[in-house]
C-alpha cells in the first residue's frame, strides 16, 4: 500500500444500519448527486466529519457513524483536498476497495437543526454551480 496517508482510526457516516463485519463497497449512487454512481467509498479520520456525512446522507434512516478499516489502498479525497482546501485538513479519503465495519461510534457531535439546514443550503449551492462536480 506504500506509505500510509493516515493511521486512523477511520469513520464512515451513513443512514444505513450496519453490523460489525459488513463491508461498504463502491458502486452505489452518490448522496449528493443521485445521478452519479460512485467508483469509490469515502471515509474520514474525524468522527464528527463522518457524522456530518451521515446527517447529509440520502434516506430516512437514523444517521450513524461506523468505525471502518480499509481493505485495500486508499487516497486523499480529491473532492475536498487541494481542490477546495489546501492539503487534507478534513482527513478525508476514498478507496475503490471495500471498507470493513469494525464498530459504531455513538458519541459524535450532532448538528442543531439550524446548522444542518445551513450545510444543506451550502451543499445545494455548490451542486447548483457547474464547478460543484464530483470527481469520481
Amino acid at each position: 500500500m506504500g506509505e500510509a496517508l493516515d493511521d486512523g482510526p477511520f469513520y464512515h457516516g451513513t443512514k444505513a444500519q450496519l453490523q460489525v463485519g459488513d463491508r461498504l463497497s463502491a458502486g452505489f449512487r452518490s448522496n449528493y448527486r443521485p445521478d452519479v454512481v460512485m467508483n469509490h467509498v469515502y471515509f474520514t479520520a474525524l468522527p464528527d466529519g463522518a457524522g456530518l456525512a451521515a446527517e447529509l446522507a440520502a434516506g430516512d434512516g437514523e444517521p450513524r457513524v461506523y468505525v471502518v478499516e480499509p481493505t485495500g489502498e486508499f487516497e486523499n479525497d480529491p473532492n475536498v483536498t487541494d481542490k477546495k482546501f489546501p492539503g487534507n485538513p478534513t482527513r478525508s479519503y476514498r478507496s475503490a476497495a471495500p471498507l470493513e465495519v469494525v464498530g459504531e461510534v455513538t458519541d459524535w457531535r450532532r448538528l442543531t437543526p439550524e446548522a444542518l439546514q445551513q450545510w444543506r443550503d451550502r451543499l445545494a449551492a455548490i451542486l447548483d454551480d457547474e464547478r460543484g462536480e464530483i470527481i469520481n
